[in-house]
């Protein structure tokens, strides 16, 4: 940090938005454009890109509007649009470079491939960038947790993939034994390179904004390595004079899997672990998450607030979200769900500059919203569901439909 901070802030401000949209290697990627943030020593020839990041900032304009009492400035940072869609690609890039290089290096202990534990998104990175690279890949499922579409992406991209009849957690537990005896790179959110990759997300954010600094970011929280590489990002670019303070953030987790925001309602004063519910936002079902204590650095330092959503308020977030032009993770709806309530509260106004980071593509998430629409959950009233509608094929039933549907305006 001493090192860059002998630049002065306008210095990385026009570099990184010199190198936005270029093609030249490596920099026209999100997180390569700001290499010098990330690993400045590796050489080009070292880093593992699938031209992750600089990831669309949507307006969320006619759902805050419509919904949210007339919000304005409500936007969503939609890192799931990236090549494995998922955030996990930001961080990713940055840690199998960093393992390639060093597989090129006379080590007195090669690296033979590199390992994770995962509930999905993580797996699905590690496994592109690492056959991209070719590097062995192994991962650690929770049988039965994950989505499918989450599932196939490693096995298709060749990793080793071990099935494991146990949670997250016991899946962290086991390759965390495993790495400490095999010439494995441990490749979770505890290795601080991964978080290296994700803070680029944040400065992203600030260039999106041309350096303006918003006033919320919402984050869904569930191993929490995220929401202190947010932290991160945008410390750093106030330390380094390129913005001159820090947004409030907001860490979102699913109440079956919520022991961020019971130690946030015990004050801080009593952290335990659980064993985490089932929940629709299977990428943050973890009880035990292992970045714990660098998530309470990051919320305290911005005077930040934790919020928990049920399966029906983060489903309905989702839906509703969905119905004004998104098609949103279920872990999204987690965030947008702790949008609600803080705005019902009203701790988040009106015309608060507000950003919900979208953590991965709805597309990974099919069978939940098939379910939601089908109103074919449990104990869950689907209010915003739209099923297909059973019409007989001739002209007059159509327009019968139709003229309901739209009200006679036809």
């Amino acid at each position: 940090m001493d090192a860059l901070a002998r630049f002065p802030g306008s210095y990385w401000r026009d570099l990184f938005d010199s190198r936005v949209g270029r093609t030249t290697w490596p920099y026209g990627s999100g997180v390569w454009s700001k290499k010098e943030f990330v690993l400045p020593e590796i050489d080009s020839d070292h880093i593992v890109s699938l031209f992750e990041g600089n990831s669309n900032l949507f307006w969320a304009e006619r759902l805050g509007r419509e919904h949210l009492g007339g919000m304005n400035d409500l936007w969503v940072k939609q890192c799931g649009i990236s090549h494995t869609g998922s955030f996990k690609d930001l961080g990713m890039t940055a840690l199998v470079s960093q393992v390639n290089r060093l597989r090129r290096a006379p080590l007195s202990r090669p690296i033979n491939g590199v390992g994770c534990a995962s509930t999905g998104d993580t797996s699905a990175a590690l496994s592109a960038y690492c056959a991209a690279a070719g590097i062995p890949a192994i991962v650690f499922l929770p049988a039965d947790r994950i989505s499918l579409q989450q599932l196939i992406q490693p096995i298709a991209n060749g990793a080793t993939v071990l099935s494991l009849d146990t949670d997250f957690d016991g899946c962290m537990r086991l390759i965390r034994e495993v790495t400490a005896e095999l010439p494995i790179y441990l490749a979770n959110s505890l290795n601080s390179l991964r978080l290296e990759g994700q803070k680029t997300a944040a400065i992203e954010i600030l260039q999106q904004f041309n350096w303006q600094v918003p006033d919320w970011v919402i984050i869904p929280g569930g191993n929490l390595g995220n929401i202190y590489a947010f932290y991160k990002g945008f410390e750093m670019c106030r330390v380094l004079g390129l913005v001159d303070r820090v947004p409030r953030l907001v860490c979102a987790q699913a109440a079956n899997a919520n022991p961020l925001y019971r130690y946030y309602k015990s004050g801080w004063t009593d952290f335990q672990s659980l064993v985490a519910g089932t929940t629709f936002a299977s990428a943050i079902q973890i009880g035990d998450p292992v970045s714990i204590d660098r998530a309470v650095v990051a919320l305290k330092a911005t005077d930040g607030i934790v919020e928990e959503a049920t399966e029906e308020e983060l489903m309905d977030a989702t839906a509703l979200a969905d119905l004004t032009g998104m098609f949103a993770c279920p872990h999204t709806g987690v965030a947008l769900a702790a949008l609600f309530k803080l705005r019902d509260q009203g701790i988040i106004g009106t015309n608060d500059r507000t950003v919900v980071v979208s953590t991965a593509h709805g597309l990974k998430f099919t069978q939940s919203k098939i379910d939601y629409h089908d109103k074919n959950i449990k104990d869950m009233l689907c209010q915003y569901a739209n099923p297909p509608i059973s019409v007989k094929p001739d002209f007059g039933s159509v327009m019968d439909v139709l003229q309901k549907k739209l009200n006679g305006k036809i």
